[in-house]
């Protein structure tokens, strides 16, 4: 019995320490449960959203920057600062037209944050907002230049090969332009003629965009084979025969773009007014209403007004003794007055019908010391020919530019063989 207050107190107290214990272990909270790999893998592996998107949204008709711009979610004052970025970065605000192109990108939000527009392949300005403000830069593309030959052939017209794709349009009027002083388009072409063009293609990120110069041209007409090869002097291409002879003569061979000659140079033609067989000491070119009709040399206006049966004309003074005469026109060309100055093929006047005529046409006289000459058998002078320092330098470049027209493709040869290009950028030879 005197040990069991002992005994007692010893229990009590184990009791109490254990409920401490128990209370402490309900305070502590328990450790998370391990993360499990695949859970965590999976997490990573889903896809995160877009932070920008991006769309291509065109002009519409009579639409202006500002009116495109609020039209995509800006407020005024952005949209003015933007256009003003634009503006000091080389854009023309009024030169955007309908169906022009502008790349956006959008922020998740929805926000409008960059424009892209492109007036040309090988301009591009782009903007982008950053840090609230709107920065914009030109960005200027070097175009890839493939020397290539391309060529046609007439079943109407040089306009075939336009509508072929072979080339372009400006294309053919400088092929023209190579061989005007020699050959009238508007009479001497024919069906079945061909010609090969050794000529600049300008090319960006892989695709066509346009043509350049013409290198080298060969006309292959029933009677007549013409070659002009390209050469720079002084700066500037001129064309040459292969013995450096300049193709550029004093005077053209026609007064305006090809067309169709609706009379020729005669001593004896039923005239179509008067009645009666008359001499027609001209060339008479059908051609519509308006058409530009451009001086055949350098000159001097000597008459430039109305002059009875010949309707409106304009008479011109050329060095050698020669004089041009140009009638029926509907108008004159405004600065073409007497004593006027006139280099070769500005425009002079327009086509018409005015005095004694049946219908839209010009007619176009030359002559020689007061004598009426065929304008299409007058041997006129030719221009410069190849410096004589440079004599050696042009027989090499032509021997090339005419291997090259020359070249031919055979069963199984590539679309384009490497060739020496005459011109800087890329070299390539495509025949179409």
């Amino acid at each position: 019995m005197r040990r069991f207050p002992l005994v007692l107190s010893v229990v009590l107290a184990s009791i109490a320490l254990s409920a401490w214990f128990a209370h402490q272990r309900s305070l502590t909270p328990e450790a998370p449960p391990s993360p499990d790999p695949a859970a965590a893998i999976e997490r990573t592996a889903e896809p995160a959203q877009p932070e920008r998107t991006r769309e291509t949204i065109q002009v519409q008709p009579r639409e202006t920057l500002m009116a495109l711009l609020r039209r995509l979610g800006l407020d005024a004052p952005g949209a003015y600062a933007l256009v003003e970025r634009l503006r000091a970065a080389g854009v023309n605000p009024r030169a955007i037209r309908a169906r022009d192109r502008l790349e956006l990108e959008r922020d998740a939000a929805g926000e409008l944050v960059a424009v892209k527009y492109a007036p040309t392949a090988w301009r591009r300005f782009e903007a982008e907002l950053m840090d609230g403000e709107w920065q914009a830069e030109r960005i200027d593309v070097k175009p890839e230049v493939r020397i290539e030959v391309r060529e046609g052939r007439i079943e109407n017209s040089l306009w075939d090969a336009v509508d072929s794709g072979a080339v372009d349009a400006q294309t053919i009027l400088d092929l023209v332009g190579i061989f005007e002083s020699d050959f009238d388009f508007a009479s001497d072409t024919q069906p079945g003629d061909r010609f090969e063009l050794l000529i600049e293609s300008r090319y960006s990120g892989g695709k066509f965009v346009e043509f350049g110069r013409i290198l080298g041209a060969r006309y292959r007409a029933a009677d007549k084979d013409l070659v002009g090869v390209g050469f720079e002097v002084d700066g500037r291409m001129n064309y040459y025969s292969p013995e450096g002879e300049s193709l550029k003569k004093t005077f053209l061979r026609s007064p305006l773009q090809f067309t169709r000659i609706s009379s020729r140079f005669t001593h004896r033609r039923p005239h179509p007014v008067l009645g009666g067989v008359r001499p027609h000491l001209a060339i008479d070119y059908a051609a519509p209403t308006g058409t530009p009709v451009w001086a055949v040399a350098d000159a001097t206006v000597e008459f430039a007004g109305r002059k009875g049966g010949n309707g409106i004309q304009v008479l011109l003074r050329h060095r050698g003794g020669y004089k041009t005469y140009y009638n029926h026109l509907s108008r004159v060309a405004r600065g073409v007055r007497p004593g006027a100055r006139v280099r070769q093929k500005s425009v002079i006047g327009y086509v018409g019908s005015t005095g004694l005529s049946t219908g839209p046409h010009l007619d176009y006289r030359v002559s020689v010391n007061g004598r009426f000459v065929n304008p299409l058998s007058e041997r006129f002078l030719p221009g410069d020919p190849v410096p004589k320092a440079r004599r050696a330098e042009f027989v090499a470049h032509a021997r090339q530019t005419i291997a090259q027209l020359d070249a031919s493709l055979g069963p199984g040869t590539p679309a384009s063989v490497a060739v020496e290009a005459p011109a800087a950028g890329s070299a390539a030879t495509v025949r179409q």
